[in-house]
């Protein structure tokens, strides 16, 4: 499951300036608008050339619900990039993001105090330094340990640190999670 990477697409789409295409001809027309081509359009959702013709000429207006959900996906993963790279870039830069979990927190901490993990909701603003980790980090590529190590790293030193002025030796997993929504 994806949590992290789904909340960080989510928070882009707070971002586009113009609705994601409906219908499944305009979807098949935008992706054949990027893609320059059917055939590359019927090679990213597994599909014949024709059917991809098809949806484009709005022969065919009722897509099966596995590839309905291939082609929202991927329209959704194109649609507004500018948009979406000017929103990255601001929150990178200057105003960060904002986090909000409800996860299991557990944690090494100095002896005599309880390294038990429990369910915490918690609200927190991250810094840019932090989001462009995130950021970065995804578009590499990255898996959703390695995204959800960030995220326990920035809510480490942000929350419960409190930016070096607590808990030194505090070292924090970021487990079981509930839900995650970040928006910037």
């Amino acid at each position: 499951m994806s949590d992290i990477s789904d909340s960080l697409s989510k928070a882009d789409e707070l971002h586009f300036t113009r609705p994601v295409p409906k219908s499944a001809g305009a979807q098949m027309r935008f992706l054949v608008k990027q893609l320059k081509s059917t055939k590359a359009v019927a090679t990213t959702l597994g599909i014949s050339q024709r059917t991809v013709e098809r949806y484009v000429k709005n022969q065919l207006k009722q897509p099966k619900p596995e590839l309905a959900a291939r082609l929202e996906a991927e329209v959704r993963r194109r649609w507004q990039p500018l948009v979406r790279k000017r929103a990255r870039e601001q929150a990178s830069r200057t105003t960060g993001l904002v986090i909000e979990t409800r996860a299991r927190f557990g944690f090494t901490a100095a002896p005599g105090t309880t390294d038990d993990g429990r369910m915490r909701r918690i609200t927190q603003h991250l810094p840019p330094e932090y989001a462009g980790r995130l950021f970065a980090a995804q578009e590499t590529g990255a898996t959703e340990n390695q995204l959800r190590h960030i995220t326990a790293e920035a809510l480490q030193e942000i929350y419960f640190k409190d930016n070096g002025a607590r808990a030194g030796g505090l070292l924090v997993e970021f487990t079981d999670i509930d839900y995650v929504d970040i928006a910037f």
